[in-house]
């Protein structure tokens, strides 16, 4: 019985992955063990970074957002408390964009925001 040495599909598994590790500094682009090691725990990091990211932003929405509302005399808590109250239904995304690009827009919500929390208490 002949031997089998799967060497056409070994090369072609080989250079799967060494055109996907390249550009990886020293022997993480050149050695084979290595440059698998290096490939999978890349794809472990970018898989729990897609979650970290979303988290990150939505940290610096509130942080944003926290900073325009200071300057009026408010905290972000009680900004978003009063928001949900008169049923402005708008995320943190659009609302530190608007804090940023539309001063004039976010000021009106804050103004609202004031009326409510009078309102409320």
């Amino acid at each position: 019985m002949p031997r089998v040495t799967c060497s056409v599909a070994r090369h072609k598994r080989k250079k799967r992955l060494m055109k996907k590790v390249k550009g990886y500094r020293g022997g993480r682009s050149k050695l084979l063990r290595t440059a698998k090691e290096s490939y999978i725990r890349s794809q472990n990091y970018a898989y729990r970074d897609r979650k970290v990211k979303k988290r990150d932003f939505r940290k610096l929405w509130i942080i944003r957002i926290n900073a325009a509302v200071r300057e009026k005399g408010l905290s972000y808590s009680q900004f978003m408390y009063a928001l949900k109250n008169a049923n402005v239904e708008l995320n943190r995304k659009v609302l530190s964009e608007m804090a940023i690009n539309d001063p004039k827009g976010f000021d009106s919500l804050i103004e609202l925001a004031k009326e409510n929390l009078k309102a409320a208490s």
